[in-house]
């Protein structure tokens, strides 16, 4: 795969341009989660036209009301009991098929939200690594946030408000100009054209705004979290100001951005306002005008003026409810956006498990850059062999981390093999791949919730007998015991609640918890003080003697006992060998470790010159 590729577009959310929105395509990509459900969808257009005739109905009986309460002749007037009864239970009717649709409905769209989420869930989940490092996750949890808002929001008024309101349209056009004459009909049509074509243009036009108040909303939010989630950092740099100013930078943005927006909307509304206050006007001139000549009767004054309002009174609504689906389209659009993004690592069609009990591990020829300008490693070559240990090690920046993501496959090389068990990761699938291997890493992040889960997190279902003695392995089970809580302790955000020591005993004991057939030790023992590190080597090399095991180390001390030591300088192995081999060679590697002597030399003075050359004859 070519490297020209890999780094990622900008993210919409951080100041990109929009793509245009694609009304079919995102309609397309719902449409699958309608048709869970078609019975329910069914029973929900029946009683939406029963509504809506019950609706349009009750005008007439209007008339009739107003007609029979009119005097005629000195004629003694009655209570139009019938007529009284059928009025109310029309309206009554009217209110009860909404609410029977809506909760017909209801299940559709709440389960179209749950898959659709899901599914971006899930695929977020299936692209690679350089995907994530290169967004947001505070506008990515914002983004699938809104566009689930959005689903909601387009089903119910779509179907429930613009479907029946252009129903009603027809409806009471048809009945004007049956009933009365065509010049109620075309005013009818003539200022519902206007309406919504005038709607539709200043929307289009105001798009602009609400899209750069979404982004700058969504900026302001990725910032908030960001710097929620380094609480720490901020602290120790005194950057409390800092970021305060960066969120308000972000949120004068979003205010401007609603500026904009709310004097657009001002002028929709004012525009909305005139034309139907317009059409109106002409409505009741003209009927005002056929009562006096005897060419209509009260009641149908009152019940042409009565369509009107109703008529207007949704159509009113339809402004709203067309600004706010473009946004939920924009929102969605946003969101199935996502799906889009096609994951770098792919397994190929058809590709088998990696099935292995005991697996060595092969690096042959391997290269592979980030990015085209800057290698990272260049022909790397080694094997470990069933049940074996190697360590890497080198300065920072060297390719040593890069060693265990080829070999997780969070990326595939630019050339060259990784195989496990003899097979090229490329031809299996990654899930497979993964099962077999288990890392502790150098920043160990963990969930906001108990230290078990934490550690059971590693092969969730594990029952407690086995949590606890993967503690144990950790040399974590001490430091639980004096919690008051025990497990159940709240490791915080992030695991802020514990020390970094802690946290990278909890990564250690879910690492021993999954009993993979492979270890991927990366700087595992950095986060600990030196008794610490002691205690969790032991632990580290008894899990390590059954399994094929990679480490990645800063502190030379911890790798002495590995059956081959390589060392990167620039992507690139220059020395081999094991740790007496490589001391007495006096090379690159002789060198990192006499550096390293003299840091522990500095940071404990006080220590014997002969006992510190027995630590290094020891090691």
């Amino acid at each position: 795969m070519s490297r020209t590729h890999r780094r990622r577009t900008p993210d919409t959310a951080a100041g990109g341009k929009a793509a245009p929105l694609d009304v079919r395509r995102t309609l397309g990509v719902l449409w699958p989660y309608m048709t869970e459900f078609p019975g329910r969808v069914a029973l929900a257009m029946l009683l939406l036209i029963g509504a809506k005739l019950a609706g349009v109905w009750m005008p007439q009986v209007l008339k009739h009301l107003v007609n029979a309460l009119t005097p005629h002749n000195g004629a003694l007037l009655t209570v139009p009991l019938g007529l009284l009864l059928a009025y109310g239970a029309l309206r009554f009717a009217n209110v009860l098929f909404g609410e029977l649709r809506d909760g017909a409905f209801g299940k559709v769209a709440e389960r179209a939200q749950r898959r659709a989420a899901l599914k971006v869930f899930e695929h977020l989940h299936r692209l690679d690594l350089d995907f994530h490092l290169s967004r947001r996750t505070g506008g990515l949890a914002r983004n699938i946030e809104k566009g689930v808002d959005g689903i909601s929001f387009l089903l119910r008024f779509t179907l429930f408000n613009i479907l029946p309101t252009l129903l009603e349209i027809a409806l009471v056009a048809g009945i004007l100009w049956r009933q009365y004459d065509v010049r109620f009909a075309l005013i009818a049509l003539v200022s519902v054209s206007f309406y919504i074509g005038f709607s539709v243009w200043v929307t289009e036009w105001r798009t602009e705004f609400v899209r750069a108040a979404n982004t700058m909303d969504a900026r302001a939010n990725a910032r908030a979290i960001d710097s929620l989630l380094n609480y720490e950092t901020v602290k120790y740099f005194g950057n409390e100001r800092w970021e305060a100013q960066r969120y308000d930078d972000s949120l004068a943005g979003w205010e401007r951005a609603n500026a904009q927006n709310r004097l657009s909307l001002s002028a929709l509304n004012s525009g909305q306002s005139l034309i139907v206050a317009a059409a109106i006007t002409a409505m009741m001139w003209l009927a005002a005008r056929d009562v006096t000549a005897g060419r209509m009767t009260v009641g149908d004054f009152v019940a042409v003026n009565a369509y009107m309002v109703q008529l207007f009174v949704p159509l009113n609504f339809l402004g709203f409810v067309y600004r706010e689906i473009r946004r939920a389209l924009t929102d969605m659009q946003t969101m199935f956006g996502l799906l889009d993004q096609a994951p770098r690592v792919r397994d190929l069609p058809g590709a088998p498990a990696l099935a292995a009990r005991r697996a060595g591990v092969t690096f042959e020829d391997v290269s592979f850059s980030y990015a085209p300008q800057r290698r990272i490693l260049e022909r790397v070559s080694f094997e470990i062999p069933e049940g074996g240990k190697l360590a890497v090690v080198g300065a920072s920046g060297a390719g040593k981390s890069t060693l265990g993501r080829l070999l997780f496959r969070f990326y595939d090389p630019d050339s060259g093999q990784v195989r496990i068990a003899g097979r090229d990761l490329r031809e299996v699938s990654q899930d497979s791949v993964r099962a077999l291997i288990g890392v502790v890493p150098q920043d160990t992040v963990l969930f906001n919730d108990t230290i078990e889960y934490n550690i059971a997190y590693g092969r969730p279902g594990a029952g407690r007998a086995e949590v606890e003695r993967a503690a144990q392995l950790a040399h974590l089970d001490g430091f639980i015991a004096q919690l008051p809580e025990g497990y159940a302790t709240l490791v915080g955000e992030r695991g802020l609640k514990v020390s970094g020591g802690e946290k990278q005993r909890i990564a250690i004991a879910r690492a021993l918890l999954k009993d993979p057939p492979i270890l991927i030790l990366d700087e595992a023992t950095s986060s600990l003080d030196s008794a610490a590190e002691q205690a969790i080597l032991g632990a580290l090399r008894e899990a390590a003697e059954r399994r094929t095991t990679l480490v990645i180390a800063h502190r030379l001390s911890t790798i002495t006992d590995a059956d081959e030591i390589v060392v990167l300088e620039r992507g690139r192995i220059v020395e081999r060998g094991r740790h007496a081999e490589l001391l007495a060679r006096g090379g690159a590697y002789a060198e990192l470790w006499r550096h390293q002597r003299e840091q522990t030399d500095h940071v404990l003075p006080g220590s014997p010159p002969a006992l510190r050359v027995a630590e290094a004859d020891t090691a």
